[in-house]
């Protein structure tokens, strides 16, 4: 081709180009884009509410709850021995539709004067009552717990990422189960590694546990234990005093109502562990799509959020 031709198809083209070129001015965020919420920021509590055992709430006892090294840590350094002084870290806000995203790992040793069912164990409460409607001698809030465990045995299965439930009940299989901690499907993390775990929590109707993109544990219907039972079934009348609930009556008169929504609590039991994320992306707004906040992956609408130009 000649020069001449050359420079005419080069002069044609930038034409055309200019012809079919707009300026976008549109700035609205892609809608299929997910928004994950980092809940642990890196650098302090900021967003958590705490309670420990026999303590007021937002007293740190012993800096129970430590951020170091952009970890948070549940931390033992300052205890002699542990006296029951199980302790929580409350988000401030509570969750209804949600993923919940977290790295973990268990360090060091228990702290002595804790049980031994408490070695390397650990969790998240999901559905959670608040900081601040805890009894001042509550060991443990009314909640669905996402229960961590590492492995003590080389060769022994020691699931994580199972459920437990503190004056709650759940659906597995389809039926109610009264078990107090249900085991997941999980493999057995042995030592000090970073352990990632996701809870995908919809409101009232179904909680998946998800370890390295598999689902290792299904349950539905979280509730308030239909049978005003906090976790001993064999003495059902002294079981909740005996976990410092004095009052019992409002959740005995709640038995069996579904749980939709409550806060998330990371959870200090006398074994060491750290967080090194804690994220959550909300399933739960606006699903008007001419909002300019509107979200594909929103799976339940809250559409008095919604925004529009």
């Amino acid at each position: 081709m000649h020069t001449k031709s050359i420079l005419f198809f080069l002069l044609l083209f930038g034409l055309f180009s200019c012809g079919n070129t707009t300026e976008n001015t549109d700035n609205q965020p892609d809608p299929n884009q997910e928004e994950w919420v980092a809940l642990f920021n890196g650098t302090d509590l900021e967003g958590w509410e705490i309670k420990i055992t026999g303590f007021p709430m937002g007293e740190n006892h012993k800096n129970t709850f430590l951020v170091e090294d952009s970890i948070l840590k549940i931390n033992y350094t300052e205890y002699d021995s542990f006296d029951s002084e199980f302790g929580h870290l409350y988000t401030v806000e509570p969750y209804s539709y949600y993923k919940l995203r977290t790295v973990y790992r268990f360090v060091g040793e228990q702290v002595p004067g804790g049980a031994s069912w408490n070695v390397r164990n650990s969790g998240i409460m999901l559905h959670s009552q608040s900081a601040g409607s805890l009894e001042l001698d509550q060991d443990f809030p009314v909640s669905v717990e996402m229960q961590f465990l590492g492995g003590l045995e080389e060769g022994v299965d020691r699931h994580t990422a199972n459920v437990c439930t503190p004056g709650t009940a759940v659906y597995t299989d389809g039926e109610l189960n009264l078990d107090h901690c249900i085991e997941s499907d999980s493999k057995t993390y042995y030592g000090d590694q970073w352990v990632e775990v996701e809870a995908i929590v919809l409101g009232d109707s179904i909680i998946h546990h998800v370890m390295e993109g598999d689902t290792v544990l299904t349950m539905t219907k979280p509730m308030v234990d239909p049978d005003s039972i906090f976790i001993n079934r064999n003495q059902p009348e002294a079981d909740w005093p005996s976990f410092g609930i004095s009052e019992p009556q409002g959740w005995i008169d709640r038995a069996g109502q579904l749980l939709s929504e409550g806060h998330i609590a990371l959870q200090a039991e006398s074994h060491p562990i750290q967080f090194k994320t804690v994220e959550l992306l909300n399933l739960k707004g606006c699903m008007d799509p001419e909002a300019k906040n509107y979200k594909s992956y929103y799976v339940a609408a809250d559409n008095s959020q919604c925004e529009y130009d």
